[in-house]
């Protein structure tokens, strides 16, 4: 009796031993059969696909290469594969193997869907529409969704439970969702109103100084909005910070075709006078002066005339001033300024006195929005105007320096 157990307790053995070496068999088996299908996908037919995208004439399925989108579905063949071939398995196993297929597949889906997404908002940004309709946040907020539901999926194929059954449970857990989601959730709002109401678009030049931005936006996303500044460093503004917080968008100035020169000279007050005879004559020498002055003597003459004015002191009646006929000489000037936009307001005007004198502002705009043509051109006029003002008795204010005292030490 015992050499019979004994026996028995052998074969036994022996046919756990095979079993277990059939398994491994079959496992080996499998693996090989999914490294030839994923080589045969990878080496054959994404290379034919490939081929077939460059030489079409369209542009959206080179996106789709670009971002990998047919050698991420590759992934999903040996996945297949193994989920049936799971069947020759014993049950337990059988069992596990499909759930750990299904839920690859699942993540791969949504790998898939995340690309696809990626190349969809690359197909978009091809077109002129996208600068002012970004749909980038969209997107985002569309992955959100997609990967919260995949997730679920994997969840409840993996505990085998309906994936309604975890669905019904996110109503109590909606108060976290918020929580967690909450710079999304803004965001969101905030990507809706800014397209809306068309507050920003790519490219834009914007100016928050809060956030230390000075720049041009170079990327709208979901939850923050990215402005490349003009030394090159980039900062990232929160989406809804554009409609909380006040910011400057110079693109009004841009599509204008003119940038403003908002500029003031302070004259020094000790400096204003009346214009002496040989100072009129002097400044009918003046090209952009002779027929003003002319004109205004004229003028000045017939209303003392005209109103029997005692002109034997100067404060009577009218009288042209060096501050007026300097006035008269810059914006004449302006108006005769190549490099600046005679279509814009242009005007030169007195400002209220200051402790630094009599600021006299030139308000005008260039005909290019260049940066470095714009300063070019704005140098070119103070240059011309600080040089001339001594022409007209005009003194420019200026803190006094080291020379200044130096001079009076001298003295």
């Amino acid at each position: 009796m015992d050499y019979i157990h004994n026996q028995l307790l052998k074969l036994d053995m022996d046919s756990t031993l095979a079993g277990y070496l059939s398994i491994i068999i079959m496992f080996l088996l499998i693996v090989l059969i999914c490294i030839i299908a994923n080589f045969i996908t990878k080496k054959v037919v994404i290379r034919i696909i490939s081929k077939i995208v460059k030489n079409t004439k369209f542009r959206w399925d080179d996106m789709l290469l670009e971002r990998k989108v047919f050698h991420k579905l590759s992934h999903i063949v040996p996945a297949i594969i193994i989920y049936f071939f799971a069947s020759a398995f014993p049950e337990p196993l059988k069992y596990l193997i499909q759930k750990v297929a299904i839920a690859y597949l699942i993540i791969m889906g949504l790998v898939i869907i995340s690309s696809a997404l990626n190349a969809m908002n690359d197909i978009y940004q091809t077109y002129e529409v996208s600068r002012t309709k970004p749909i980038k946040g969209y997107i985002q907020v569309v992955k959100i969704v997609i990967i919260t539901l995949g997730i679920i999926l994997v969840i409840a194929n993996l505990i085998g439970k309906s994936p309604l059954l975890l669905l019904s449970g996110i109503g109590a857990l909606s108060a976290v969702f918020m929580l967690v989601f909450k710079d999304s959730l803004l965001g969101l709002v905030a990507g809706i109103q800014l397209s809306t109401n068309d507050m920003v678009q790519v490219g834009d030049w914007i100016e928050m100084p809060k956030y230390g931005a000075d720049g041009d936006i170079i990327d709208i996303s979901l939850n923050t909005v990215k402005v490349q500044n003009f030394d090159k460093t980039i900062t990232m503004i929160p989406s809804y910070a554009l409609i909380s917080d006040s910011f400057i968008n110079w693109r009004g100035m841009q599509n204008s075709g003119g940038r403003r020169i908002k500029r003031s000279l302070f004259i020094d007050k000790n400096s204003i006078s009346f214009c002496t005879e040989e100072m009129i004559d002097n400044f009918k020498n003046i090209h952009y002066l002779s027929d003003y002055v002319t004109h205004r003597e004229s003028e000045i003459t017939e209303y003392n005339t005209r109103n029997k004015i005692n002109q034997s002191n100067r404060v009577n009646g009218r009288a042209l001033t060096n501050i007026g006929v300097f006035r008269a000489y810059i914006s004449n000037y302006l108006s005769h300024h190549p490099g600046i936009n005679q279509e814009m307001t242009l005007m030169v005007r007195q400002l209220a006195p200051t402790e630094n004198g009599l600021p006299l502002e030139i308000y005008a705009f260039t005909n290019d929005i260049q940066w470095a043509v714009y300063e070019t051109v704005q140098a070119d006029i103070f240059d011309h105007l600080l040089a001339v003002a001594p022409e007209f008795g005009i003194h420019l204010f200026q803190n006094p320096t080291g020379n200044d005292f130096k001079k009076i030490t001298d003295i």
